[in-house]
């Protein structure tokens, strides 16, 4: 629960969609290589995000 309300909180804090960034990331966790799962926290999900203008 701790992990799920830390995620909730920092999607929150940077003004991301949550339902964005689930729809986005969850699919993705079980073919993600572990060495890369730092892509998938909420503030390398937003930078990895294109600008819109």
């Amino acid at each position: 629960m701790a992990a799920i309300a830390s995620i909730v909180e920092t999607c929150r804090r940077l003004d991301i969609n949550l339902r964005a960034y689930l729809r986005d990331v969850l699919p993705k966790l079980g073919e993600w290589p572990i060495n890369r799962v730092g892509e998938l926290t909420p503030t390398a999900w937003k930078t990895a995000q294109p600008k819109s203008s």
